[in-house]
């Protein structure tokens, strides 16, 4: 609508009503602002002011339509807004004419402290303008808000603004629908914390007055207004904001003797120790015990209670105000003697309840006081209680995160499962459960249970491990995903922490069944391996146990190594060959390097192993692959390392190689067929070697790498004319790579001096 069409009403009324969508309704809001904004900005002062109060009253005009509930708050943010831009632009501008004259001219600063008489006489006049056209307004609840958004002007002509909040809260009174009413009360606190100091004394008549209008929508049958019924619990939802707003500001830094004469006033107490047997209604009692200091509230608390009895009203539920106390009970360590009164009360109200919500609501608040001061008699009470609802009704979607939440404080107060076992409903509670509240509780249990250093107990041992299934089934089925792989950790502690003692036959059928059903857990997989061959160690200690065992747990590895990701096969396979060594298992053994071999020939070295510790773990495993050559045929061996090199590693592989098969010269007995295959083999990997030095792109990593070659030809081998004269190449390719000052350079020329034989007369130079 245009502003002319406003200034004719009867212009408007012949051309009859618009209809407009809400997003043309906040729309046209956000462009009355900035329609302000600019004519300030373009220093149009006094348009922008004018056009300031005219939209401000058109604007507040709207609040007094309460005909689309649900669109009333946020109506009254828009509103509020421009409300608050008017009052900044008033305010300036009082404040520019009392520290500048009409011609610009610098008059004085006023402190952020000033007092009335600091102000000059125009801008008093200019002040006492404003509030005059604002009470020149018609209609009550645009007057209210525009004083409001300009009370902070009060200061420039009294000394103390703040009392002129009363009377605006005597004129609130006025307004006669109860939204309305509340929402400007709201606003009246947001405007009055902009004031330098203020009594909180029209605060707790807002909220007085508040209960009487809620007194009155409560035992008023259903209304219409304009055709619509009205809900009066949405009437009351709607209001509950305000009532939550201004609880805050009363309560905001008060001290205990203040406290006290706030609930006074409020009619909560008929003196300072004790509140008083009133009634009051439920919503304002619960952000009122929402807001209350800790201390009012513990040694007041069955007082409290008494007043929650009272409350029987539907502005809010009886039970929340209940669960409330709970938590703010729980703040504080309250007498033991307290906390039985209060939950003997409670538990007696609860008992009625037929709502398993309402009932899991208050007794999820209560859960930690009676775990706290170990009230068995009470904890089986409620949980013998929600066993029944939940098995007479059963457990909806709202109702299973409160019973969550309830399981979750009891898995964290004990120590051991068997104690929650224990509980007699616990089980039962637990069988009702679905869903990923279900999957949040069963992951407690196996934290809970992984927390100690075994589970030996057969029965802990089925339950853990059907909710391990349940878990690895959701993850599997139902699309649930563990990103951070928490389930698949869990599932794997559990399985590593299994002991079944002496019998070991009944744990490997335990790992089959574990790897029958966790298929797709492929670090579980490997627990399972570490845990197979740690069986057969185990074994092995004991010496009535049947080699055929040992055996068995080798085949159950050799089966499961394959399924489990090609970068983790090459580590297990070499420990499984180590365990099947042990145990005398040749064959086993034989067969486990070859497919150690092979899985290393097919790994992808650039890709698989990009950091420094990949590269380092892989070193380590040939060294030990290399400790097998005394059981494995050594040509494939060696074919297949040489292949693998990368930078600063072949050498120590390649090398460690060569030591091995010097010492299966004694295995051998110096067979001259041995030795032969020896020193062709050996020339192969010192071939290798050099290859692997040159190539390496790395300046600072060649020179190292040479450094590491020579130093395990020399210290391995007796230095001949040709291990020498590779050594002097090494060397050279070093000092071109390192500073002559290089510590590790010296140490190598002075040890491959002290080796050289004497008579090659070549003797390495220590100056570059």
């Amino acid at each position: 609508m245009h502003l002319e069409e406003l200034d004719d009403p009867q212009k408007f009324s012949d051309e009859g009503v618009k209809t407009i969508t809400w997003q043309e309704y906040v729309s046209r809001l956000h462009e009355l602002k900035d329609e302000i904004t600019h004519s300030w900005l373009a220093e149009d002062r006094v348009t922008s002011l004018k056009l300031s109060i005219k939209v401000n009253i058109e604007v507040a005009k709207l609040l007094m339509d309460t005909s689309a509930f649900e669109f009333y708050p946020t109506l009254f943010v828009l509103v509020t807004d421009i409300m608050d831009m008017l009052g900044n632009l008033v305010w300036l501008r009082i404040k520019q004419k009392a520290e500048f004259y009409e011609d610009g001219t610098f008059r004085c600063n006023l402190s952020e402290s000033f007092q009335a008489r600091d102000v000059c006489a125009d801008a008093k006049e200019t002040c006492y303008n404003w509030f005059s056209k604002i009470g020149a307004v018609q209609e009550l609840l645009p007057r209210i808000y525009l004083e409001l958004a300009i009370l902070p002007c009060w200061c420039f002509l009294l000394d103390q603004p703040p009392d002129s909040l009363q009377r605006l809260v005597m004129m609130t009174r006025g307004i006669g629908d109860p939204v309305a009413s509340a929402y400007c009360r709201l606003y009246m606190a947001h405007c009055a914390q902009k004031l330098p100091a203020h009594d909180i004394g029209y605060l707790v008549t807002c909220v007085n007055d508040i209960r009487v209008i809620l007194t009155q929508i409560l035992s008023a049958n259903e209304r219409t207004h304009k055709n619509v019924k009205l809900n009066k619990v949405l009437q009351v939802s709607l209001m509950e904001p305000t009532i939550e707003y201004i609880m805050k500001c009363i309560f905001n830094r008060l001290t205990q003797r203040q406290v006290n004469e706030v609930l006074s006033e409020l009619g909560l107490m008929k003196n300072q120790e004790d509140l008083g047997s009133v009634s009051c209604v439920s919503i304002i009692l619960h952000h009122l015990l929402k807001e209350l200091p800790i201390e009012v509230v513990s040694s007041n608390v069955v007082q409290i209670l008494h007043l929650i009895e009272l409350c029987k009203d539907n502005s809010f539920g009886q039970h929340m105000n209940y669960r409330l106390l709970g938590f703010r009970l729980y703040e504080r360590k309250s007498p033991v003697h307290i906390v039985n009164a209060v939950l003997d009360k409670v538990t007696q109200v609860i008992a009625l309840y037929d709502s398993l919500d309402e009932y899991l609501k208050v007794v999820d608040a209560y859960i930690d006081l009676i775990l706290q001061n170990q009230m068995d008699n009470h904890l089986n009470s409620i949980l013998e209680g929600i066993s029944n609802r939940a098995w007479n009704k059963g457990v909806t979607e709202d109702e299973m995160l409160s019973l969550q939440s309830l399981m979750v404080k009891l898995l964290s107060h004990f120590e051991r499962l068997e104690d929650v076992f224990s509980l007699v409903q616990f089980p039962e509670i637990l069988d009702v459960m679905y869903g990923k509240s279900q999957d949040v509780v069963f992951l407690h249990i196996l934290n809970m249970t992984t927390r100690n250093d075994h589970i030996s107990d057969p029965t802990s041992i089925q339950l853990l491990f059907e909710i391990s299934q349940t878990l690895h089934g959701n993850i599997e089925f139902m699309n649930v995903k563990d990103d951070d792989g928490q389930v698949a950790r869990s599932i794997s502690r559990f399985v590593h922490m299994v002991d079944y003692g002496a019998e070991m036959e009944q744990h490997l059928a335990f790992l089959v069944d574990c790897r029958g059903a966790f298929g797709k857990l492929n670090d579980l997989k490997e627990t399972l391996v570490h845990s197979s061959n740690s069986l057969a160690i185990q074994a092995l200690k004991c010496a009535k146990k049947h080699p055929s065992f040992v055996k068995s747990c080798i085949t159950f590895s050799e089966v499961t190594i394959p399924s489990i990701s090609s970068h983790r096969q090459f580590d297990l396979f070499l420990e499984t060959a180590e365990v099947a060594f042990l145990g005398g298992l040749v064959s086993h053994s034989d067969g486990l390097i070859d497919s150690a071999i092979r899985c290393l020939h097919a790994l992808d070295i650039i890709d698989g192993f990009r950091t420094p510790s990949d590269a380092e773990g892989l070193v380590s495993s040939i060294r030990k692959l290399c400790g097998f050559l005394i059981i494995v045929p050594v040509p494939g061996l060696v074919k297949d390392i040489s292949v693998i090199w990368w930078s600063g590693h072949s050498s120590t592989g390649s090398i460690g190689l060569g030591l091995k098969l010097a010492y299966n010269d004694t295995l051998y007995c110096g067979d001259s067929s041995y030795n032969q295959e020896l020193v062709s083999l050996s020339k192969l990997v010192l071939e290798n070697l050099l290859c692997a030095v040159q190539q390496e792109p790395s300046q600072a990593a060649r020179g190292i790498m040479a450094l590491e070659a020579c130093n395990c030809i020399a210290s391995s081998f007796m230095l001949n004319n040709e291990l020498s004269s590779i050594c002097l190449t090494l060397i050279e390719t070093a000092k071109s790579c390192l500073s002559a000052k290089d510590r590790y350079l010296q140490s190598t020329i002075q040890l491959v001096n002290k080796q050289s034989p004497t008579f090659v007369g070549t003797t390495v130079s220590t100056s570059v």
